[in-house]
Formats: C-alpha cells, sequence, structure tokens
C-alpha cells in the first residue's frame, strides 16, 4: 500500500520537477496524519489484498533508510539551488551547478524507483498494474493541466 503511493506520488513528482513530496513527507514524520488516507484509496482503488500489501509495505521498508537519504539530499539540493538563484553574486554557472546537483540526486531517485518496481510489480495482478498505469495517466494529465493553466496564467 504504502509502496504504491510511494511510486505514484514519485512519478507525479518527476513529471513537473517539483518534489513537494519532501515537506509532506517531514508533515507524515511529524504526525503520522498525512499518508495514511492517500495510502488507504489507493490500495481500495488497486483492490489490493492484505498480503499485497504487507508484501509492498515490506518492499518499501527495505528501502526506507536509501529513501529517506535521497529525500534528504533532495531537499538540500534545491534549498542551494533557492540560495544560488537569491544570492547577490549569483551567476549562470552556479545555479547550473546547483541545478546539475538536483539533478543527480533526481537520477538516484530513479534507479531507486526502478528498484521498488521490480520488487512491487510482480506483487500485483495484470489488472492492477493496468490500473495503475491508469492512475499515473490520469496524474500526468492532471498535471500537464496544471502546467498550462500556470503557463496561461502567467502570459496575462
Amino acid at each position: 500500500m504504502k509502496t504504491t503511493y510511494f511510486i505514484i506520488t514519485l512519478a507525479a513528482a518527476v513529471a513537473v520537477g517539483g518534489f513537494t513530496i519532501t515537506q509532506a513527507q517531514a508533515v507524515e514524520r511529524e504526525s503520522g496524519r498525512f499518508r495514511r488516507p492517500v495510502l488507504q484509496r489507493i490500495a481500495e482503488r488497486l483492490n489490493l489484498t492484505d498480503e499485497q500489501k504487507t508484501q509492498s509495505q515490506a518492499a518499501l521498508k527495505a528501502e526506507q533508510d536509501s529513501l529517506r537519504s535521497l529525500f534528504t539530499r533532495l531537499h538540500e539540493a534545491r534549498k542551494d539551488l533557492r540560495e544560488a538563484i537569491h544570492a547577490s553574486n549569483g551567476s549562470e554557472a552556479s545555479v547550473r551547478a546547483a541545478s546539475a546537483k538536483i539533478a543527480a540526486v533526481e537520477a538516484d531517485l530513479a534507479v531507486e524507483r526502478l528498484k521498488l518496481h521490480g520488487k512491487i510489480g510482480p506483487i500485483l495482478t495484470d489488472e492492477q498494474r493496468a490500473k495503475a498505469a491508469e492512475m499515473e495517466k490520469r496524474v500526468d494529465e492532471f498535471m500537464n493541466g496544471v502546467i498550462s493553466r500556470i503557463g496561461e496564467r502567467l502570459a496575462n
């Protein structure tokens, strides 16, 4: 259940390049309230069995330390980029260097997603994989709409 949410969320976050999930996970760590309802909805939509939920959670738990480290690195790289952009002596080179650090962390996250996909994919049935793919497609369409609306608002 947690793994399915993680994969869908990461796909959406990578699509827009803005890992707001880092903040959401901080909220979750502090309150424990953020992730559970969403995970429950996804598990219900995919009709996961208790065994599938347990196996998915185990796969995610096995990668927990790596994921935490990657999200921490990503957050720090994004802060560094923001500081480079706002620096009084900022330059194109400093912004590009800070952006390259983000790209490197995102590449590491993509590899981690590949590992998780390899562990979780076999747990799901063909029908569940198709449903998950459809959910990801809807997230992509939603994000495309958001990006389009932002572009339109900026143009006005």
